[in-house]
């Protein structure tokens, strides 16, 4: 059980940072009302290289959600992360949750079911007005 005063850290996936613009939704507010507790938002640097890269999509929409997701990810700590030549991002992503017991905000469904697999919990949108978790933390 992690020490009460230390925030728990969630780790944030690329497609997280575009609730705030598709659904409307605070996502750091909902963290921490569904969290009922301090938690440490986690940027890995991976995952921004994976906003930046959407930053400059041929799609002007795409490119826009992205720089919006790119602010909302200013909001969290960056935390270094590299990518192996063979791994995805989302590979990135289980390994480090894996490895520090953390959950994962994320609506990839494919993603969701690896990080259960590995038993890593996990905060989804539900209903595009909620967050929901999946696990416990």
């Amino acid at each position: 059980m992690p020490d009460s005063k230390e925030p728990l850290k969630v780790i944030l996936d690329a497609n997280f940072f575009f609730v705030p613009s598709q659904f409307n939704l605070d996502i750091f507010e909902e963290l921490k009302n569904l969290l009922n507790q301090r938690f440490d938002p986690i940027l890995l640097s991976s995952t921004k290289k994976e906003l930046q890269g959407l930053a400059k999509s041929d799609s002007p929409k795409e490119q826009k959600q992205a720089q919006l997701a790119l602010k909302f990810a200013e909001k969290c700590r960056a935390v270094s992360a590299e990518k192996a030549s063979d791994e995805t991002y989302d590979d990135v992503i289980v390994r480090v949750a894996a490895a520090w017991k953390s959950p994962v905000a994320t609506n990839d469904r494919e993603l969701r079911k690896r990080l259960r697999d590995v038993g890593v919990s996990v905060v989804f949108l539900r209903q595009k007005r909620r967050l929901a978790l999946e696990g416990s933390v």
